[in-house]
């Protein structure tokens, strides 16, 4: 998705300025050739989804002085959600990187210059330097010029940039894409300094073998051992953390983490209610096994059914954003809670009530591999109406679930338990049932659109032959 924002341009400090020469009351001068002067321009950090405030540089494509074209990535940022690449609006050349690796910057304030002309390099290396106290800053104020950047719309592995010369000798891997630059999460890198792991020498099980979690945490598990039987010391009984924790340490919040917070906080400014619902689920478990070969997933059924019920149920599909009036969306679009390293994604099933079951288990599982490696677009987890959050495949029975700003209900998904019932007939017997808790924002919905949106709910689980058309 292309960013595109405001854009000035002033000319170099070293451009005179042009003036208009009278010809009335004096004699007309030499033809002059007119000179163009190169410019200087700046490079921000763009907003790459509707909640981003800051972005985090994850790696650097391109090295100062190297020859940018337009349309070509830049760097790599990690919003509050997800890493994209981000490409440029402009040719020139990377003359100063202001924010190096790492390092964070609020959204529109400058990470590096770019320089439309080789000459200019120097002096935009000046501009920097007074700009930034360091070149190691993790932010930067921002300036007048400003050059827009866009991010990729087509997820990508992470293009490579150059190596020190330390890093030269490194074995190649899979993960370091010929051995020019190490492929890893932006989570993997940060257990890797703290456990003292050297990426180089890892190879990642990751998609197109980048480096995650982990295999860092198996490195750094399989280090302990071996100095633990080169070094055999008798100790006194010690508690062990879980690989990379040390306990009694303070960690700042990551990115995504930083992001959730936010949307928790905001969150309880919306006045909720909860409504529980007991829901057999025989038919759903027949049927799930029947075409679980042909790639169906318990998350698409459920998706699916859901989005089924919100049909026949728009109010519970709405959401209200200023207190003031609210919105009957058009699509029904079913986020589902994912767990990740260092926090939790929604990605979403786009107009679910539409998609067939075998297209809609397709693309679920192609967000969710996006989402592990921090690859999806926002559009993928910023549109939904609906959110469902499945802690049953866990064991756990029943739990309510927090409201994310913006959408009108959430429903908590519980396991499905054999449990001892009554029949119609008076006789004791077995089913299979799970308990949905939906919270809702009572300020649009109230308990009788809850009640009988759960009642449909139920029906079509109960009888889930329409989820196969």
């Amino acid at each position: 998705m292309a960013h595109l924002l405001n854009t000035t341009f002033l000319p170099s400090s070293s451009s005179s300025s042009l003036r208009r020469h009278s010809t009335l009351c004096s004699p007309r001068p030499p033809a002059r050739k007119t000179v163009i002067q190169a410019k200087i321009r700046e490079i921000f950090m763009p907003a790459l989804s509707s909640t981003m405030t800051e972005g985090k540089i994850v790696s650097w494509v391109k090295s100062e002085g190297d020859k940018l074209s337009k349309g070509e990535s830049v760097v790599v940022v990690e919003s509050d959600k997800a890493d994209m690449d981000v490409e440029t609006f402009y040719d020139g050349y990377l003359a100063a990187i202001m924010v190096e690796e790492g390092g964070v910057a609020s959204v529109g304030s400058a990470i590096a210059l770019l320089a439309e002309t080789e000459d200019e390099i120097a002096e935009a290396k000046s501009k920097a330097g007074a700009t930034s106290s360091s070149s190691h800053s993790t932010s930067s104020p921002s300036a007048p010029d400003s050059m827009p950047l866009a991010a990729d719309s087509t997820p990508s592995p992470l293009p490579p940039v150059a190596k020190s010369p330390a890093m030269a000798a490194s074995p190649v891997h899979p993960a370091s894409e010929g051995g020019k630059r190490i492929v890893a999460s932006p989570y993997a890198k940060k257990l890797a300094k703290e456990l003292n792991v050297d990426l180089s020498s890892l190879v990642g099980s990751g998609p197109m073998g980048r480096i995650v979690a982990k295999d860092v945490e198996a490195a750094a598990a399989a280090g302990t051992a071996s100095v633990a039987a080169e070094v055999a010391k008798p100790s006194g009984p010690k508690v062990v953390a879980s690989p990379g924790i040390e306990l009694g340490s303070v960690v700042p919040f990551t990115t995504m983490q930083s992001a959730v917070s936010r949307n928790m906080v905001e969150s309880l400014a919306v006045p909720t209610f909860r409504v529980g619902y007991i829901i057999t689920t025989d038919a759903l478990d027949a049927l799930y096994k029947k075409i679980k070969p042909k790639g169906v997933t318990m998350t698409a059924l459920l998706a699916k059914a859901t989005a089924l019920a919100l049909v026949q149920h728009p109010v519970v599909n709405s959401s209200c954003r200023d207190g003031k009036s609210f919105t009957y969306n058009s699509s029904i679009n079913i986020a589902v809670a994912v767990a990740m390293d260092g926090g939790l994604i929604t990605p979403v099933l786009q107009d679910a009530d539409k998609v067939d079951i075998y297209s809609l288990s397709r693309k679920w599982k192609e967000l969710v591999d996006k989402a592990r490696v921090k690859q999806l677009q926002p559009h993928e987890y910023t549109t939904g109406t609906f959110t469902l959050s499945n802690l049953g495949m866990f064991g756990v029975d029943r739990f309510d679930a927090i409201l994310p700003p913006g959408t009108g209900a959430i429903m908590a998904v519980g396991a499905s338990q054999p449990t001892v019932v009554g029949t119609k007939d008076g006789r004791i017997g077995m089913e299979n049932q799970m308990q949905v808790n939906v919270t809702a924002d009572h300020r649009v919905i109230y308990g009788a659109d809850l009640a009988s949106f759960l009642q449909t709910l139920a029906k079509i689980i109960e009888e889930p032959k329409d989820l196969t058309l």
